[in-house]
């Protein structure tokens, strides 16, 4: 059996049902990425944080935690974790249209405590291109109906 750099772009039916090899590949270099990194800044601010919680900021660490291990099965199985990756872009875009927008048109946004934000939230246009579209409409929007 030898390598083919061709079959990485060919849809593959058997396993990933029509979905680009490629985009797997891809959507599981994501969840690793999430899993070991996030999970890694995640867990430590749990297990170190001395003190009461405040309230939204335990909201927005046991998300980001949960997410984050969360991601860890989508390594296994990508296309049933792909939820995982609809929420991220789907909060990251958000944010980025109604925080770091309306700063950077406003020329606020260089300086302020939401530029380190923006600079990690930016490259998830590289994840909206990584998702096989095709397969979130046929199975999220149609429910496996036809076209």
């Amino acid at each position: 059996m030898s390598f083919n750099i061709k079959n990485v772009f060919k849809r593959d039916y058997e396993y990933y049902e029509g979905v680009r090899r490629i985009n797997i590949y891809l959507m599981r270099l994501l969840y690793v990425l999430m899993f070991f990194m996030l999970g890694h800044t995640t867990w430590t601010e749990i297990f170190t944080h001395e003190g009461p919680w405040d309230p939204n900021k335990a909201v927005a660490w046991s998300v980001w935690t949960a997410f984050a291990t969360l991601a860890g099965l989508g390594i296994l199985h990508p296309l049933k974790m792909l939820p995982i990756l609809l929420l991220e872009i789907f909060y990251k875009v958000l944010w980025l249209i109604l925080v770091a927008y309306p700063l950077w048109s406003k020329g606020g946004l260089a300086g302020s405590t939401a530029e380190g934000i923006t600079m990690v939230f930016f490259p998830v246009i590289l994840v909206i291109f990584i998702i096989p579209w095709g397969y979130v409409y046929k199975n999220y929007i149609l429910f496996g109906r036809k076209a």
